[in-house]
Formats: C-alpha cells, sequence, structure tokens
C-alpha cells in the first residue's frame, strides 16, 4: 500500500510538472496572438497551423543559441540563479488542489501532492526563496547593470510579499485554517466562494501578484525598453530560458492560487445537483479549475497590453503606502464583522 501511494504521488507530479510546463510554454504564444489582437495585427503564424509550433521553434532557438558566461561572472552562482528561479516556481504549486478524489480500483487518489496543515505558509516560503535567484543572477554576473535590475526586482518582492500576506491573513481570519485543500473544500456552492467575504483582499492579493510576477504595470526589473534585461542582461541560450519560463510558470501558479483561494477551486455551481458519478464530478471540477486558471492568465496579458508601466518610486509608493494600509484595515474590519457576526448572529 506504501509502495502504490508513493506511485501515485510520483505520477501526479510528473503530470503537474508537465502541465505547468507545457502551459508556460503556450502562454507565450498566447500572449503574443493578445498582444496581435488588440494591436490589430497578425501574431506567430508561420511555424504550424495558426502558429500552434511556435513555442517548439522559440525553446529549439533557447538550446541551440550560444552559451555564454561572461569572464568575470561566478561561474556557480551565475549556473545557480536560473536553477534557483525554474525550481523554486515549479514546486509552489505541490500544496494545490486541482481536483477532488477519483476513484481508481477501490482506491481513492487525491489530485494534490501534498496536503500539509501549513501550505499557505509553504506557498510564501517558497515564494521568498524565489527572490534569492534573482539576487544571485544579478550579483554573479559581475555587471552593475543586472545588479540595479537585480536590487530592484527584490526590493519589489519583498515589498508586495508584505501586502499579499497580510490580504491573506484577513482571508485566514474567514476560513480558520491554513490548509489549500481545507479552504477549497469550505467553498462548495457559488455562494460560498471567498471572492464575496473578501473582495478587498482579492484585489490586493492580485495587484501583489502582478507585482511579485514582474508582469506590467510591475515589470520594472526587466523592462527591456530601459533596463536592456534587468538581472538577465547577461544570460543566454537556456539560462536565459529558465528565467523566462519560471515567470510564466509563476504567472500559472498564481492564477491557480488566486482562483484556489477566491474562486472555489475546483467546485463550480450545482456540482452537487447533477447526480453524476465522483469521478465525473472529479473531472468537470478539474476542467472548470483550468478555465479560471485560464481566465485569470488572459487577465495577466490583457492588462500587459493595456496600461503603461509605473516609474518606480510610484510603485514603491502604492506596495507600501496603499496597499499595506489597505490590508492592514482589511484585516480590522474582517475582524470586527467576525466578532459582531459570532455575538450577534450565532
Amino acid at each position: 500500500m506504501e509502495g502504490a501511494f508513493i506511485l501515485e504521488k510520483l505520477i501526479l507530479v510528473v503530470i503537474v510538472f508537465t502541465v505547468s510546463l507545457v502551459i508556460a510554454m503556450y502562454s507565450t504564444l498566447a500572449e503574443r496572438k493578445i498582444a496581435g489582437f488588440m494591436q490589430d495585427r497578425y501574431g506567430p503564424n508561420r511555424a504550424g497551423f495558426g502558429g500552434i509550433l511556435q513555442p517548439l521553434c522559440d525553446g529549439g532557438k533557447f538550446f541551440f543559441k550560444e552559451e555564454i558566461i561572461p569572464a568575470g561572472a561566478h561561474r556557480s552562482l551565475f549556473i545557480l540563479g536560473p536553477t534557483l528561479a525554474i525550481i523554486t516556481a515549479c514546486i509552489s504549486s505541490a500544496v494545490i488542489p486541482w481536483g477532488q478524489t477519483l476513484d481508481i480500483n477501490g482506491r481513492q487518489i487525491t489530485l494534490q501532492v501534498a496536503d500539509i496543515n501549513v501550505g499557505v505558509l509553504y506557498i510564501f516560503g517558497v515564494v521568498a526563496l524565489g527572490v534569492y535567484g534573482i539576487m544571485l543572477g544579478g550579483w554573479a554576473s559581475n555587471n552593475k547593470f543586472s545588479l540595479l535590475g537585480a536590487i530592484r526586482a527584490a526590493s519589489q518582492s519583498i515589498s508586495y510579499e508584505i501586502g499579499m500576506g497580510l490580504s491573506i491573513i484577513a482571508l485566514l481570519m474567514v476560513t480558520q485554517t491554513l490548509s489549500m485543500g481545507e479552504i477549497v473544500a469550505q467553498q462548495s456552492g457559488f455562494v460560498n466562494w471567498n471572492i464575496w467575504v473578501q473582495p478587498l483582499g482579492f484585489l490586493i492579493f492580485m495587484t501583489c501578484a502582478f507585482a511579485e510576477c514582474n508582469r506590467v504595470p510591475f515589470d520594472l526589473p526587466e523592462c527591456e525598453t530601459e533596463l536592456v534585461g534587468g538581472y538577465h542582461t547577461e544570460y543566454s541560450s537556456m539560462k536565459l530560458g529558465l528565467y523566462m519560463f519560471s515567470e510564466y510558470i509563476n504567472m500559472f501558479v498564481s492564477s491557480a492560487l488566486m482562483a484556489a483561494l477566491y474562486f472555489g477551486g475546483y467546485n463550480f455551481p450545482f456540482m452537487n445537483d447533477l447526480g453524476l458519478s465522483q469521478n465525473w464530478i472529479t473531472i468537470l471540477g478539474v476542467i472548470a479549475f483550468f478555465i479560471k486558471i485560464f481566465g485569470f492568465i488572459f487577465f495577466f496579458m490583457w492588462i500587459r497590453w493595456t496600461l503603461p508601466r509605473f516609474r518606480y518610486d510610484q510603485l514603491m509608493n502604492l506596495g507600501w503606502k496603499m496597499l499595506i494600509p489597505l490590508a492592514i484595515a482589511n484585516i480590522v474590519l474582517t475582524g470586527v464583522i467576525t466578532i459582531v457576526k459570532d455575538t450577534y448572529f450565532s
């Protein structure tokens, strides 16, 4: 039984890892297609039908381009930077529940790699580690402009992690648990989605997610028109590809988190009234979850081609002077509502 459990988890890990990479890969095509649509032009359309093979061509280009390591770079840390960035991006999805349980030959298989009781803390710990990949890459390049880009990226990430954490505290006051599985399970039924009780917390979390993923209007650490490439200016070939892949995986995981924490995760309206078997309900739940995720990914891309980027002082002012005070006010408001509810309506 123990061996079967380990095998199930290994298969699930491989599936989640593969899906993350494929979605990250085709997010590059989707972004260019959406940009083309919004700018009234064609996106990539030469490689395969409608450009469907373009991500494979881009990946092949990264693999076969010349590998360059600057003469004055710290070689081991230069390699460790993008490696750490992609690893932290991939393992952050380990606690996300992708669906309910599947019944296969009498075994109940949970579609979650690790249902730990501190899943939210695990995600924040992994996200915090991702900053080290950026800082190591910028510092080990032995380029002052890369270092400046890394400092900007680390400052931005650390600043917006505070607002994101405070927004989650208010949510935890409502859910009374740190387990991702329990948070999603509590949202069974459309009216029980956390977005209805924490709309301000969601807006703060979403804004901070844009900053954590270095997406427009928070792409100052690497804005090509101003900084050439920021912290990864000296990178080429697949090491540059790993940095770019990690950002798209982070966007995918951030979308999954927002869907799981605030929009019911795999829950969808009337799922318990369909009269279907548990396996079919689980499959439909996974499909519903990914529809929500793709909706958020589209929103990430839509914002990129709609809003201009902030100046750096505007970015820091928004994080420290607006989002953090709003998140603290949201915690106080949530506490007051909870006390009133428990006192007069329990």
